[in-house]
């Protein structure tokens, strides 16, 4: 019987969730200043949602997604991506409709992607995420890139690479593309079978391959930038004049390309330029995405977003010697010692306390005295609360600040108003 995790999956222990937990909340704090709103779309889908919003074409449709039958004999599959489940969620809800336009969403979710496990990138992964839907303002593709920016860098990062790029709208794409065809046609059988594949469905995607990216065929394939028309140059050129009203360093390049069939003019990633970080280094990656909404069956919506690695997050702070804070400091341990009626005070005191919002605990394992006080050591507990028979008949409790080991007897009726008060910034005193 095999007892481990999945290949592919961690357990996230106490410990490292409360990263997590700290890193989510400066997201979320900087989500609710940028004006977006959470959105929560359902762990897996049909089938036919991936597959028209995220491309046939693509590796993740075609090698990387968790397909399965349900008891209906309906094909659902575990959510490998966010957007487009953003994108069906926003059509069926019918939030095009919505008076406040365009719809800005983020949302934490996890993704499921049959490929090969390696350091930060898993078969389960952490996502978090970013959509505005319903305006095609240049200005909105740099507020989207300010906001991964501004994440990384509240959390602290500062090696850090944004790197763009135009795939220019379907002329300009179209262009480009029979460009690429004709370009790489002779050297179809040096490349490898994917990149067979992809020269008749998607050819843009050649460029992104990891397997012939040494190939000189690579090195003088035509640029997306020599493609562009005038209204796809004047649209990059306003994402970059924004960029740089916000002072926000980056670097074009031309070879950028997304892995998702729906992209087309600002595409992004960004990436991690510390020390030991790793070979594959990149943290962010988005872009606009023209056209997806009505592919899934809604009007003329436009959209961008990004994806952002949670895992890859946290390797970035690691790389880059950042500690996140957790206070795992207790506030309160209830130490008990006598008859029932001590321990159904002391039960009864624990609740007290955490219904004034004290962060208590006490012990569960019939230790001694001398037991008790050591667990309130290993928890780091800020005060020891002492409850005995005889502060159980005089009504009382003994309390001892932990770091300074003074020690004052409080009324039982007052303790938890008294402890309310110090951890507001007041005094426990007699």
């Amino acid at each position: 019987m095999n007892m481990k995790a999945p290949r592919g999956t961690v357990d996230l222990l106490p410990k490292d969730a409360a990263k997590w937990q700290y890193a989510e909340n400066i997201i979320k704090d900087v989500c609710n200043r940028f004006h977006f709103k959470e959105i929560r779309t359902p762990l897996f889908e049909h089938t036919e949602v991936f597959q028209r919003g995220v491309g046939d074409s693509t590796d993740i449709v075609q090698k990387e997604m968790y397909t399965f039958e349900d008891r209906g004999g309906r094909s659902l599959t575990l959510r490998p991506e966010g957007t487009a489940s953003v994108a069906r969620a926003f059509v069926e809800n019918k939030l095009f409709g919505e008076p406040n336009q365009p719809v800005k969403l983020y949302y934490f979710a996890q993704m499921f992607r049959y490929e090969r496990p390696q350091k930060g990138r898993m078969r389960q992964l952490n996502q978090f995420g970013v959509e505005v839907l319903g305006s095609d303002d240049p200005a909105v593709d740099a507020e989207v890139i300010d906001l991964a920016m501004t994440v990384y860098k509240q959390l602290g990062l500062k090696s850090l690479k944004l790197v763009v790029n135009s795939l220019g709208d379907k002329e300009s794409r179209d262009n480009h593309r029979q460009a690429l065809v004709k370009h790489f046609e002779p050297h179809k059988e040096e490349l490898c079978k994917d990149c067979q594949t992809r020269l008749s469905q998607n050819p843009l995607r050649i460029l992104d391959c990891k397997t012939d990216r040494d190939h000189p065929a690579m090195k003088t394939a035509p640029s997306i930038l020599d493609y562009l028309n005038e209204a796809s140059k004047l649209y990059f050129d306003k994402v970059q004049e924004y960029l740089s009203m916000m002072d926000i360093d980056y670097v074009v390049d031309a070879n950028l390309v997304r892995g998702l069939d729906y992209y087309n003019h600002t595409a992004f990633e960004i990436m991690s330029e510390a020390s030991g970080f790793g070979a594959i280094t990149t943290l962010a990656g988005g872009g606009r995405y023209n056209g997806l909404i009505e592919e899934l069956g809604g009007p003329d919506t436009p959209g961008i977003g990004f994806g952002m690695g949670f895992e890859r997050l946290l390797m970035a702070l690691e790389a880059e010697n950042i500690e996140i804070p957790a206070d795992d400091d207790l506030d309160c341990f209830v130490v008990a010692m006598g008859s029932a009626a001590v321990e159904k005070a002391a039960a009864r005191l624990v609740h007290e306390l955490r219904m004034s919002g004290i962060q208590v605990d006490k012990d569960y394992q019939g230790r001694k005295m001398k037991g008790q006080f050591k667990a309130a050591d290993r928890y780091r507990s800020r005060y020891v609360l002492v409850l005995g028979e005889d502060e159980l008949e005089k009504q009382v409790i003994n309390v001892k600040e932990m770091e300074t080991g003074e020690q004052v007897e409080i009324p039982l009726n007052d303790i938890a108003a008294k402890m309310k008060e110090k951890f507001a910034g007041g005094k426990v005193d007699e």
